[in-house]
């Protein structure tokens, strides 16, 4: 019995000294954590407010809110009694094996630093890279976030998007678009490009002050007279003239009984 009140008599004494340091770190903790979703929140807003460059956003978002969590959560290690100067020495010590265990997600934090500091693309660009085509809806510190025309979400690491090759093809205002066209060659030249020439010419959507637009004979293929018509338009109207474009010319074509052949071979037969 005298062991056990004992025991009982340590459990008190350690309840006293502990337990209401305990509470306080479990109230610092939960308060904490709502006052750094709040911040996170004005944060974004105030810079949302300030037009600061959207890519930029969620980058700092997520550092702010990862710096504000580890200090919470060593001060709040330091309320219970936690030695700070031996955690911190282990933690040093823990952060070097991490480090070298993680180096690919190290270079991916180097990579978004990078991709934020030289700018190859921003958020609501279009464009390829590692494989994959689409607008980039976030920029975050380890990935970058894509939805793709059918979409799809896609997540890249930032390190191959920093040392890798990418296709902007929102970064230019205007875009050239080519269109090849095949004919017969029994049909006649002039007049196909003239028809090619009048739905460019009265297309507004067609830029016509510093690059009219061409039509040129591009080869003298195998089956057929390949004409190439050669457009500049704005970035945003590349894809709906594309599909437009393709659709309408097979349209004009035949209402002006040309040809369009597909691939053929003559076989000429001898008898001996």
């Amino acid at each position: 019995m005298e062991k056990f009140q004992q025991v009982i008599e340590n459990l008190y004494t350690l309840a006293a000294r502990y337990g209401i340091k305990l509470v306080l770190a479990i109230v610092v903790l939960i308060v904490g954590l709502i006052v750094i979703k709040w911040i996170t929140r004005t944060m974004v807003k105030l810079m949302k407010k300030r037009d600061i460059n959207e890519s930029l956003i969620p980058f700092l978002r997520s550092l702010t809110n990862i710096l504000l969590k580890a200090m919470l959560i060593i001060s709040v290690m330091g309320m219970v009694g936690i030695q700070m100067t031996s955690f911190i020495a282990v933690l040093g010590a823990a952060g070097l094996a991490v480090g070298l265990a993680l180096q690919g997600t190290l270079q991916n934090f180097a990579g978004g630093v990078m991709i934020l500091l030289f700018k190859p693309y921003e958020v609501g660009n279009f464009i390829e890279a590692q494989g994959f085509m689409g607008t980039v809806k976030e920029i975050q510190i380890f990935t970058t976030v894509l939805l793709t025309p059918d979409n799809r979400k896609v997540i890249i690491p930032n390190s191959p998007l920093a040392t890798g090759s990418i296709t902007n093809f929102s970064a230019m205002p205007t875009r050239r678009l080519d269109f090849s066209f095949g004919i017969g060659y029994t049909d006649d030249i002039d007049k196909a490009k003239n028809i090619l020439l009048k739905m460019a010419e009265k297309d507004e959507r067609i830029l016509k002050d510093e690059n009219p637009p061409k039509v040129m004979v591009e080869a003298l293929a195998d089956s057929s007279v390949n004409l190439k018509l050669r457009v500049w338009l704005k970035s945003e109207d590349y894809w709906d003239v594309f599909f437009e474009y393709t659709e309408s010319v097979k349209k004009q074509f035949d209402g002006a009984s040309i040809s369009i052949p597909f691939p053929q071979q003559d076989v000429h037969l001898y008898n001996h």
